[in-house]
């Protein structure tokens, strides 16, 4: 008894014939379990149909590495073998979680996330945040999984091998803009509410971009593939865990490291106090010949020689002042004196002396230096050109061509030696195979629902109209199609010609049939039945009935009782059928000689819910022969339908290929509804429908042009890569929103504002960038090329259009077309400008000019005393008698020694 339940194929490549394959077919678990069931070598083992599945399996393990040991090493002919179990085993691998690769990737991740934020400032370095919040990241990675699994979600091999890096570097995204605009909230915000200005800031961008990454996922599962689907809802969970973890468990973490800083203690080491080393920064003075503030000087800044050291009891920084006044101009400035804003003393005294003695500060310059300063400095007033823009959209519209093109060559199909490990020999055999044979065995499955026996005709038309199709391989010219209804039709009539002959010759009888041959007597049996259960036997219709009709059609009340005897009587011929009848006709054993009269009635088998016609199909070698050949089947089976038979084609072709009948429509309608998601979340969160707008058509271009790089590099159509694609437009979202809200939060010309959402954003997108990338960079070391061309590389492609798109085209349409703001910065006038008399001395007067326009213009001191940290509750306090005063006397003095402890004014 055999099935084309496994196949072990064998070829042979050697001599003038080029290649040779053997296929060898095997019993069913079911089939090995019947046939050893009640056997003296399994009565002790416990035999199931579990155990008769572990011995297939072990016997075509065997099998391939005998096949493959069967030649010497010297040998000039090659042997590949392959089976189903084979194939199991290279996706079990395939699935496997590979720790190294997962602890490496993490590892790289806590590595980068501790070098980026790390800083020279104490006060300013969150190390140990990006510590905590890569571990924080990589526990709601494993929880979201966990979830998955109570909730029965499969796990496969993109879940194993891409999820736990991509989630990762999607979670890591957030905990940079979070730390980033923490950091940066203004410091006049008392420390109870640093948190809440910052959750104020970046909040809305982090929860727009885990809303969309969700919906983007959620979507994904509508590609009606079961493993893909799977992946995409379980990347929906995680993407939800990391949200959750984000917004309610890191605030905690940044508030822990805020009272570290204003405890001035170490980065990491936070067990140790942070030293200060004392440092003297010297500013030469720039004189103002008439002391009076000239027409176009916009900043208005005290400029001095200042000596910064901590004190030894580490709880306050002094600075000393020289009692010296002078005005500066601001530096140059790109955008118009727009970018640039009165700060601190501390930073101006920085800026200014940067500006004129780079040569002398240039170490104390680099250690400030950071991607917030390289955006703020060199990158947005170089992109905000107008030369630039036009540059930007320039490269941009020929990108978008060149991918428009790049669409045209992509082509659907995932070939198994795509997925199978280059260089074994199971990919040389699936390599010979394909190139020599490209044959494929596939079964045309009836169901039940319908009468078998009625519908006879139908299933002879259903046969044939599957065996003309071109894909079929035709029969020799000398045999006629075969399938399980042939051998049986065929079987009858074999023994009713022995019957009539038996019959003519006197042999059999009415009354007897032990004097005629075997098949007679089978015939005898069966003519006599009436499938009456009152009178199931009628000895008349031996001269009156046909076990096959005139058209060649089995009567339907000896349909199943003839099934029962021909499976029992004929074994070769239901082997050769592969018909795998469910459920199973019962067994009857025909006794010629039996005088009981017993052996005369056969039971009727039970109407079949399960059968199947054997085809081999050929000159498959491309998707769309493979496509074709689909289609056509299912013409033929949606043709069966109408007649009342209701079957489907069934096979390796029909499990891989059919997946590319409705693709591209299924990615098509992902896309659209993402894309309208999008804009519906964005313009409701952002209540800004125009951003929105831009925002959706950047993520479209990104889509366009990865479909497109995709054709150039060779990658075809499939279900992981639609899943990518679609998933792409949430993941994009991350690289947009941030720049988009930036741009809606600021006051000031399009410039202005697409370069402060620059300076705000850039850091942290671009950390997010590199963290995602360091994530991926583990899958390059994967066994499979499959994982480095399907996932590695795609998602590397993504996240550097992202980036780009992100960081560079987004600002510039913005600066074009953006909205305008959506706060109103407000500024209390007055009627008069104070001033005062021309102080003596020579000191700096105060009032209107003639030279002043007669507008608004702002003209500001910045002078910084001392630096004090807000105290915490409980903290210690120097009481102001403990401490030197400054008074204006001083300022008149000589010295330079004088110390001033104070505010910073401006």
């Amino acid at each position: 008894m055999t099935s084309t339940a496994h196949q072990v194929p064998l070829t042979i490549t050697a001599g003038r014939a080029e290649a040779l394959q053997s296929t060898f077919l095997l019993m069913s678990p079911r089939q090995l379990y019947e046939h050893f069931r009640g056997d003296y070598q399994t009565h002790d083992i416990g035999w199931s149909e579990e155990q008769a599945s572990t011995v297939l399996q072990a016997w075509q393990r065997r099998f391939v590495q005998l096949a493959q040991e069967a030649l010497p090493a010297n040998a000039s002919q090659q042997i590949y073998a392959f089976s189903s179990t084979t194939l199991d085993d290279i996706l079990q691998a395939f699935s496997e979680v590979s720790t190294s690769r997962v602890v490496g990737g993490y590892l790289l991740m806590l590595a980068y996330a501790c070098v980026t934020m790390l800083r020279w400032d104490c006060a300013q370095s969150q190390g140990a945040v990006g510590l905590a919040g890569v571990l924080l990241v990589a526990l709601a990675v494993a929880s979201g999984l966990g979830l998955c699994a109570l909730l029965g979600i499969t796990f496969n091999a993109a879940t194993t091998q891409v999820l736990p890096f991509l989630a990762l570097g999607i979670g890591v995204d957030d905990i940079f803009l979070l730390a980033h605009a923490f950091i940066k909230a203004p410091p006049d915000t008392p420390l109870q509410e640093r948190m809440g200005e910052c959750l104020r800031r970046t909040g809305t961008s982090v929860t727009l971009t885990s809303i969309n990454n969700m919906v983007a996922f959620f979507m994904a599962a509508l590609v009606p593939i079961p493993a893909l689907r799977a992946f995409s809802l379980q990347a929906a969970i995680v993407v939800g865990c990391n949200f959750a973890a984000v917004m309610l468990v890191f605030p905690a973490v940044l508030s822990l490291d805020l009272c570290r800083r204003h405890s001035r203690r170490l980065d990491v080491l936070c067990c140790f106090s942070s030293p200060c080393s004392a440092r003297v920064i010297q500013i030469l003075p720039q004189e103002l010949e008439d002391r009076t503030v000239p027409v176009g000087i916009a900043h208005l800044t005290t400029t001095v020689q200042a000596f910064a050291h901590c004190e030894a009891s580490s709880q306050h920084v002094v600075t000393i002042l020289p009692p010296q006044t002078h005005l500066v101009s601001p530096p140059s400035d790109p955008l118009g004196s727009e970018l640039y804003s009165p700060g601190g003393s501390t930073r101006d005294l920085l800026g200014q002396e940067g500006a004129r003695q780079k040569a002398a500060c240039e170490s104390l310059l680099c250690t400030h230096w950071n991607l917030a300063h390289f955006a703020r400095y060199q990158f947005a007033p170089l992109l905000l050109q107008t030369q630039a823009k036009a540059l930007v959209l320039v490269f941009f519209g020929a990108l978008l061509g060149l991918s428009l093109y790049g669409a045209t060559l992509v082509q659907d199909g995932l070939a198994l030696t795509d997925v199978v490990p280059r260089g074994t020999k199971e990919h040389a055999f699936l390599s010979a195979q394909l190139r020599y044979f490209s044959l494929y065995e596939v079964a045309l499955v009836t169901q039940g629902g319908f009468d078998y026996t009625h519908s006879q005709r139908a299933l002879f038309d259903l046969h044939q109209r599957f065996s003309s199709l071109k894909a079929v391989l035709p029969p020799p010219a000398t045999q006629a199609p075969r399938t399980w209804l042939h051998y049986y039709r065929n079987w009858l009539q074999g023994i009713q010609a022995a019957f009539d002959q038996d019959w003519a010759s006197g042999r059999i009888t009415h009354h007897s049939y032990r004097n005629g041959s075997e098949d007679g007597a089978l015939a005898y049996k069966l003519l006599i039945q009436t499938g009456n259960t009152q009178e199931p036997l009628d000895f008349s219709q031996l001269t009156t009935r046909k076990l096959v009709d005139k058209e060649g059609l089995i009567p339907p009340e000896l349909f199943y009782m003839g099934l029962t005897v021909w499976v029992s009587s004929d074994p070769l011929g239901l082997a050769a059928s592969q018909a795998n009848f469910y459920p199973p006709p019962p067994e009857w054993l025909h006794d010629k000689y039996d005088t009981t009269g017993e052996n005369l009635r056969i039971p009727a088998a039970q109407p079949l819910e399960f059968a199947q016609f054997p085809f081999l199909l050929h000159g498959l070698q491309k998707t769309a022969d493979f496509v074709e050949a689909i289609e056509g089947a299912r013409a033929a089976c949606t043709e069966a339908g109408q007649a009342g038979v209701r079957a489907y084609p069934s096979g390796s072709p029909f499990l891989f290929w059919e997946q590319y009948l409705g693709l591209r429509r299924c990615f098509l309608l992902a896309v659209c509804i993402l894309l309208v998601c999008t804009f519906l979340v964005c313009a409701l969160l952002l209540l800004h429908p125009w951003t929105a707008g831009l925002i959706v058509l950047v993520l479209a271009m990104m889509t366009m042009e990865l479909f497109g790089i995709m054709g150039f590099l060779g990658i075809k159509l499939s279900a992981i890569p639609v899943v990518i694609l679609v998933a792409s437009i949430g993941i994009g979202v991350e690289f947009t929103v941030h720049v988009a809200l930036g741009f809606l939060t600021t006051q000031g010309s399009r410039n202005l504002r697409a370069a402060q959402a620059l300076e705000h954003t850039f850091a942290p997108v671009t950390d997010g960038a590199v963290s995602t990338l360091l994530g991926l960079l583990m899958l390059a070391g994967s066994n499979f090329d499959f994982i480095i061309r399907y996932f590695f590389m795609i998602l590397t492609v993504l996240t550097l259009l992202g980036l780009l798109h992100g960081l560079v085209l987004l600002p510039v349409l913005l600066s074009i077309l953006g909205p305008p703001p959506q706060v109103v910065q407000t500024y209390e006038e007055s009627s008069q400008v104070p001033s005062s008399a021309a102080p003596q001395g020579g000191g700096l007067r105060w009032g209107m000019s003639s030279n002043l326009p007669q507008h608004f213009a702002r003209v500001t001191t910045s002078m910084t005393v001392a630096l004090h940290p807000p105290p915490l509750p409980g903290a210690y306090v120097y009481p102001a008698s403990d401490e030197p005063t400054w008074s204006p006397a001083a300022n008149n003095s000589t010295g330079s020694g004088s110390r001033g402890l104070g505010p910073a004014s401006e």
